[in-house]
């Protein structure tokens, strides 16, 4: 599969975020895959990348970007930075991106492979679970691994949303609600549940506390 092979499937999928496309479309994915995979680096399958690591699908990618609601200017956390790949896509939409890696091999590899193709995004090691709280708050936190609950730490470091009419008014009395225009940043994540089943989903900070929205 090639780069055009791959974002017509992604448009199949239901992909409709034409900035997310186009990002993905431009960033080169061959770049941060193994030599060994690049014949697959396009194809809609996640891939290895050492350390019992994997470069996420395409598909969950473009999925979870999309869901973020994001574009140039937005100050984005990248937890779990891998590959970079991720972390490529968000600054191709012309976001400010701090990652965070557990695996210093690995953040040492995104970090030297996103100054290569062009990018700038600041990549640590550490605990993705604590953020980067010196970098916050962020409009959107991007989480690339599964948790059975959500770190205390990320929901704090989301940036709070404008105080205005649409934070100060009752359920009811307009028609506005803590979804739209008031909004503070959005986290989105896979959580596991004790069954070991994965769910993805959306976290919105308002004005009274955290909204959640299961995605798939």
């Amino acid at each position: 599969m090639d780069r055009d092979a791959l974002i017509a499937t992604l448009r199949r999928e239901g992909i409709t975020d034409e900035a997310v496309l186009a990002a993905m479309s431009a960033v080169p994915r061959e770049r941060f895959v193994d030599d060994v995979f690049l014949a697959k680096a396009w194809e809609n399958h996640p891939l290895p990348i050492g350390a019992g690591q994997t470069i996420s699908q395409p598909l969950v990618v473009a999925a979870m970007t999309a869901a973020l609601g994001v574009g140039p200017g937005d100050v984005v956390l990248d937890v779990g930075t891998g590959s970079g790949y991720q972390a490529a896509v968000l600054a191709e939409l012309g976001c400010r991106v701090w990652g965070i890696e557990w695996v210093p091999e690995l953040a040492a590899r995104a970090s030297a492979v996103l100054t290569d193709v062009g990018l700038d995004v600041d990549v640590v090691v550490g605990d993705g679970r604590l953020g980067r709280p010196e970098c916050a708050p962020f409009d959107a936190i991007l989480v690339a691994a599964a948790s059975e609950t959500v770190p205390p730490a990320l929901l704090d470091q989301l940036r709070r949303p404008p105080v205005g009419k649409s934070d100060t008014h009752s359920s009811g009395d307009s028609g506005q609600d803590d979804t739209g225009a008031g909004s503070g940043g959005r986290l989105v994540l896979p959580l596991t549940d004790e069954r070991g089943r994965q769910r993805l989903v959306l976290i919105t900070r308002t004005s009274t506390g955290f909204l959640e929205e299961e995605l798939f």
